[in-house]
């Protein structure tokens, strides 16, 4: 029994080293291209399966990784750079500060120039990196009343506006200042006539000013009443009782006044109708005439003589007065912008929105009439040509001869051809 066992364990043994044989001879047939894929963070391998090396900032690629494996060159300095690790990116050339721009850091192999740009006061440049960051100045936005500037307009960055919170306030608008903190409380001598709010400070009077209070001079001074009197001699001699005279009360003063202004008012009146009547006569004697002239006309034209001679017929002048009247005296409506088809609106903005030498849709804001705030805002949609003509189509005297004049006061010709060229129409016959 004793001897069985030992059979069995060695067996056991054995059984155990062949299948550690079996298992390492199974990994070492496995390809070595599954070991290097597992081991190679960027992912990237030569066509022997090897994993790329990248070049480290600072250099770049001379030969890409392919065949062989990558060969990296230092880039030069303050001529070429290379910001990122990579395994097919060659030294890139290094940006140059335009001449409203501003070197802020010098190129290195490493990183690229960086600029920044000189703007008026009001403005800023957006950051970026080199000819990336490098760009037209824009105008800073402006904080309204109740708004602080939470992040002040900079040279590289626009402002950040916020709300006044409780215990603040902003009366100004501004693209530096933030909101300022109100004031607390009144003064011992003060009175308090509004609280703060986002839009002004706490406002405070003092108590003693003059226009709160009556002066002691200007008392009121109290008269005796008036007694009846027995005859007329006592009315006009002073108050026996008192040694102040007894004004005489506003009433009567009053009462002289209320005839005056009847009078002025009935001259008024009389005025209004005189000036009626006489508009009346005018207008009545004008259409008198009219009437004449044009029964003239149609009794000598040849129409009217065939009517009277030939056929016979009664010829009703007045009916044929009134059918030519409205012919004569039709007045030609304005033409306006709102009333063009949507396709010829839509050239006449294209052709603003596309600058001529500068003369754009904002030289055409500024003549007529639009501040630059309102401008900017535009300026800042996707259409502002269309935002611009679409406000000024509603307002009163938005004609096609306006914008006429004002694309010729801008010497925008090519635009006002354009709108002045007749639409495409489709009639049914």
């Amino acid at each position: 029994m004793h001897f069985q066992g030992e059979v069995s364990g060695e067996t056991d043994v054995k059984v155990t080293r062949a299948t550690l044989t079996c298992l390492l001879l199974l990994l070492q047939s496995l390809p070595a291209q599954v070991w290097a894929r597992q081991r190679c963070e960027n992912g990237r391998f030569t066509s022997a399966g090897d994993c790329c090396d990248l070049c480290p900032p600072g250099f770049g690629v001379a030969t890409p990784c392919g065949s062989a494996n990558t060969k990296c060159e230092p880039c030069q300095e303050s001529v070429m750079f290379s910001s990122v690790a990579s395994a097919t990116e060659p030294c890139q050339p290094c940006s140059v500060c335009p001449g409203h721009a501003l070197l802020l850091d010098a190129c290195t192999p490493a990183h690229d120039t960086v600029c920044t740009a000189s703007c008026p006061r009001g403005h800023y440049h957006p950051a970026g990196n080199g000819s990336q960051g490098v760009g037209q100045c824009l105008p800073c936005q402006v904080c309204p009343e109740g708004y602080g500037a939470a992040k002040p307009c900079g040279p590289s960055s626009d402002a950040v506006c916020q709300r006044c919170p409780d215990g603040y306030y902003s009366e100004s608008k501004s693209s530096l200042e933030a909101c300022q903190p109100c004031r607390q409380a009144c003064g011992k001598n003060e009175v308090m006539i509004q609280a703060c709010t986002p839009l002004s400070d706490t406002l405070c009077m003092d108590k003693e000013l003059q226009i709160l209070k009556r002066s002691e001079s200007e008392a009121r001074k109290e008269f005796p009443k008036k007694t009846p009197l027995l005859d007329s001699e006592s009315s006009l001699a002073p108050n026996a009782s008192s040694s102040e005279f007894v004004p005489p009360l506003a009433e009567d003063n009053s009462k002289n006044i209320i005839p005056v202004y009847c009078s002025i008012l009935a001259a008024v009146v009389v005025g209004l109708v005189a000036y009626v009547a006489f508009k009346s006569w005018t207008t009545c004697k004008q259409k008198k005439q009219l009437a004449k002239a044009r029964a003239g006309e149609l009794v000598t034209s040849p129409e009217g003589e065939k009517l009277h001679s030939d056929s016979g017929v009664f010829l009703d002048t007045h009916s044929l007065q009134d059918q030519h009247l409205p012919k004569k005296g039709h007045r030609i409506e304005p033409r306006l912008y709102t009333n063009l088809p949507p396709h010829k609106q839509e050239e006449v903005e294209q052709l603003l929105e596309a600058p001529a030498h500068g003369k754009d849709w904002r030289c055409l804001a500024n003549y007529l009439g639009y501040e630059e705030e309102t401008i900017d805002t535009f300026g800042r949609g996707e259409a502002p040509a269309h935002t611009l003509l679409s406000d000024w189509s509603a307002k009163e005297g938005a004609t096609l001869e306006s914008l006429y004049t004002a694309l010729a006061a801008i010497e925008r010709a090519d635009v006002a051809e354009n709108l002045s060229a007749p639409a495409e129409v489709s009639s049914v016959v």
